[in-house]
């Protein structure tokens, strides 16, 4: 029971001083993704446990501002979904590091991860799996997906830059391409006429058909080599391994 209890409480704010809301502090994730995150995605969690000052300071802003408390600062959809990327990533990064850098998020872990340990968007209290659930899928983008990231193998690559409102679309767009055009995340087996996807597609399949008509069809919107859309769809199963940089 005291175990679940203190699997229940809040991640308290990271202390340093949060910048004003003046402005959303982009530039402290971008510094932490530029300097922390490698081509392929990969996380230097050491690294970044060793110099956490941007982390925490966007962390710490993120706890307490938000489109919901501070719309001026986001008035447009894009901007509230930038933020809404950025934010996810940066908590899910933190929490990784308030786990003491876990190996993978199998089993309890990534119940623990998801469900409990509540972070602060804004001033209000969430999950990870509520955050993303029951906020940032209420925007109705499906390209949010191949942006959204928990640090696991199978999420989508972290890039090396913020998403920012000025270029999310082609941010959005230029991700869809990369995640769907990888051979982890669609393969096409023709001597059984089977599509094997990523299991993101099953765990999200009312968003993508909300523009699309099927799986396929959906991921032929961003596909150089179009896959059949008549095949069987199967999905493949996910790594919850931690993504880290080899020897860190």
């Amino acid at each position: 029971m005291v175990l679940l209890l203190a699997a229940c409480a809040s991640v308290p704010r990271p202390t340093l001083e949060a910048p004003s809301a003046a402005a959303p502090p982009y530039d402290a994730w971008q510094r932490v993704l530029e300097k922390y995150v490698d081509d392929q995605g990969r996380v230097n969690f050491a690294g970044v446990k060793n110099d956490r000052a941007d982390l925490d300071n966007f962390v710490a802003w993120v706890y307490d501002y938000s489109p919901e408390n501070q719309p001026n600062l986001f008035p447009t959809q894009a901007h509230v979904l930038a933020y809404h990327i950025n934010a996810y990533n940066a908590l899910a990064m933190h929490k990784v590091l308030e786990k003491d850098i876990p190996r993978d998020l199998n089993g309890l872990r990534k119940v623990t991860f998801f469900f409990f340990g509540k972070v602060r968007v804004g001033s209000q209290p969430i999950t990870l799996a509520k955050y993303e659930n029951d906020v940032i899928r209420k925007i109705q983008d499906p390209r949010m997906h191949v942006a959204l990231n928990c640090m696991s193998g199978s999420c989508p690559h972290l890039p090396r830059e913020a998403f920012l409102p000025e270029k999310l679309d082609e941010q959005l767009d230029r991700e869809a391409r990369r995640f769907y055009n990888e051979s982890r995340n669609v393969q096409v087996d023709d001597a059984n006429r089977i599509l094997r996807l990523s299991e993101i597609l099953d765990f999200y399949t009312e968003d993508f058909l909300k523009s699309a008509p099927s799986l396929a069809a959906y991921v032929n919107k961003y596909r150089d080599q179009k896959v059949p859309e008549d095949y069987q769809v199967k999905f493949i199963p996910y790594d919850w391994t931690i993504v880290r940089q080899p020897g860190t």
